[in-house]
């Protein structure tokens, strides 16, 4: 059996399909498109569903993908064991309504042993119990061997997810050898005490469709989705036992080694460390690749917590300055081959990284301190439950993340009161709902007072637009350094040609635009020295420090200075028909309407 790399066995997969009629896509974006079900893609065929539901037409009706997914309901289970990861890469050929079963068994079978060369007798197979024909196939046409042929229950062997398309699937599985078996007499495919059997490529039939009476109907036109996760037919063709130790994933390992000086393989609690900055750092990076930040909401909040978890391991390690972000250069150096946009946003994702490591590290160690105070408090006491409220004040306080107060906890066999911590949540949700709606002067006090002597140029009675660096991003009553597509946000540049709301003129419109930023602005506000541009994120992410081009809306200034100039005028006029007693008092110039 041949050793190949990650990047060799991900060319040969999609090369093979390729060959056999199929249209090879690259990878989605981890963000889902249209899709609210989803927050982040976690399967090959996630962005795939609508062609498999026909609201959109494939491209073709053959498809192979390598698809970067993200995955973190056992996010905690990442470094302890030989298997988990939060990121992964999964191979998958489709079909849309064209072949079925009797192609896409036959090609698995040639790929796994004429081009991978694995060893036929250390594969297996499994299938629906019901699934005859898919036993034909493995059998009859294949030529496998009736005794490596399992048949499952629904359980293992049916893909279905409430109503719709579903149906059965096939499992090819590979032999570790019976050193790596439990050593049990019934030591089989599906045995929970052992990882001698692995499963590396699952063949789903979507061939029926299921109504809400839980009948299934034979679709017209059945689909193939299949999915083989690249790490782990790496581990089998490398020989190794954990994804840590295929090639790639073992360059970014060793590389956190040398950074933390620590030898690997020599202490258990420090491997575990090593194993979560490694896997966390290539989700991380890819995540803000693809334009994620993070928040403390939705795909933002699960890159703040891989973020601070992958942080607080690195403390474990000795790391206590910010070095996420130069683990970046390794995860370029060996995934920027397959996806060279890495190579591209790397700067943006290192200063990403680093800001967020900066923030976290300024209340980590106080943090910290306070859980362990908490630790030792509640154990001095013989409890084994921590208040919902001090678990939110670390949230809230200290930036500490849900689930890491809770895995920090589980280490001393504790949990958390999450209904208090829920109660707590509401509270300060309600209070922020109250404190968005209190008066714009108190605002502007409180917000733009906390930004030092930053100023503005004023450059627009000479040009309409003009190049500009992004000083200070406001979004949702704080101070932030980055904002992305849909957010509302006030941003201060360090020059500007837009005209800011003075003596009863509005402030202009228009756009600052980045190298893939728009934002939309609706208003310019003057407070102090400092110019208020209120808009809307169209597209991109803006970030403190970006090079833009502020462009002002000419038409509407034009109308704007028209009706400016007939205000003066009228001013004048009506104190020559009525005298020098005529003031102003109080006025509106737009550039469509005038109030005097």
């Amino acid at each position: 059996m041949e050793k190949l790399g990650m990047n060799e066995i991900r060319e040969k997969f999609l090369s093979f399909f390729e060959s056999k009629g199929h249209l090879r896509l690259p990878s989605f974006s981890l963000v889902p498109k249209n899709d609210k079900s989803l927050l982040l893609i976690n399967s090959g065929m996630a962005p795939l569903k609508p062609y498999f539901t026909g609201k959109e037409t494939p491209p073709s009706r053959r498809v192979t993908t390598c698809q970067r997914c993200i995955r973190t309901p056992d996010i905690e289970r990442v470094g302890k064991t030989a298997r988990h990861a939060t990121f992964f890469e999964m191979l998958g050929n489709f079909s849309f309504g064209d072949y079925f079963k009797k192609e896409a068994i036959p090609w698995a079978w040639e790929f796994v042993t004429e081009v991978l060369k694995l060893p036929v007798d250390r594969l297996w197979v499994t299938i629906y119990e019901e699934d005859d024909e898919a036993f034909e196939i493995w059998n009859k046409i294949v030529g496998l061997p009736p005794e490596r042929i399992v048949r499952m229950g629904k359980e293992d062997n049916f893909w279905e997810i409430g109503t719709g398309p579903c149906g059965p699937c096939s499992e090819i599985y590979f032999d570790r050898g019976e050193e790596k078996g439990c050593g049990k007499p019934d030591c089989g495919i599906g045995c929970d005490d052992c990882d001698r059997y692995v499963e590396f490529w699952n063949l789903v039939f979507t061939q029926f469709n299921k109504d809400e009476q839980g009948n299934y109907h034979r679709l017209p036109n059945p689909n193939i989705d299949t999915g083989m996760g690249l790490e782990r037919i790496a581990a089998i063709m490398q020989g190794v036992d954990t994804i840590f130790d295929v090639d790639v994933i073992k360059g970014i390992r060793d590389f956190i080694s040398d950074l933390a000086e620590v030898e690997y393989g020599k202490d258990a609690d420090k491997d575990v460390s090593i194993r979560v900055i490694t896997d966390h750092i290539r989700g991380i990076t890819f995540m803000i690749s693809d334009g994620i930040l993070p928040s403390n909401e939705g795909r933002g909040y699960v890159l703040r917590r891989l973020l601070r978890r992958a942080a607080r391991h690195g403390k474990l390690l000795g790391l206590n300055d910010a070095f996420l972000y130069k683990v970046v250069d390794s995860v370029v150096e060996n995934y920027g081959g397959a996806y060279p946009e890495i190579i591209e946003r790397k700067d943006y994702i290192k200063r990403i990284i680093k800001l967020e490591e900066e923030r976290f590290k300024e209340t980590v160690d106080q943090g910290l301190a306070i859980l362990q105070d908490y630790i030792n408090e509640l154990k001095a006491q013989g409890k084994t439950v921590l208040e919902g409220a001090k678990a939110f004040k670390l949230y809230d306080t200290y930036g500490f993340p849900l689930d890491l107060t809770k895995e920090i906890l589980q280490e001393s066999g504790i949990t958390i009161d999450e209904e208090g911590y829920k109660e707590e949540l509401e509270k300060q949700r309600i209070r922020a709902r109250s404190s968005r709606k209190e008066d714009n002067s108190l605002w502007e006090q409180d917000i733009y007072s906390t930004l030092g002597d930053i100023s503005t140029k004023f450059v627009g009675y000479e040009v309409y637009e003009s190049e500009a660096k992004v000083l200070a991003i406001v979004k949702d009553n704080e101070v932030v350094e980055q904002a992305e597509a849909g957010d509302d946000v006030s941003i201060i540049l360090d020059v500007t040609p837009f005209y800011a709301e003075s003596g009863g003129q509005v402030g202009d419109s228009g756009v600052i635009e980045g190298e893939d930023t728009l934002i939309k602005v609706n208003d310019c506000k003057k407070v102090g020295d400092k110019f208020i541009h209120i808009g809307t994120v169209e597209r991109g992410l803006i970030s403190v420090g970006d090079k833009v081009v502020a462009k002002i809306d000419v038409l509407k200034r034009k109308g704007a200075a028209r009706n400016h100039t007939a205000t003066h005028l009228l001013h004048k006029a009506l104190k020559e028909v009525l005298g020098d007693h005529v003031n102003q008092s109080g006025s509106l110039v737009a550039y469509d309407r005038l109030r005097f």
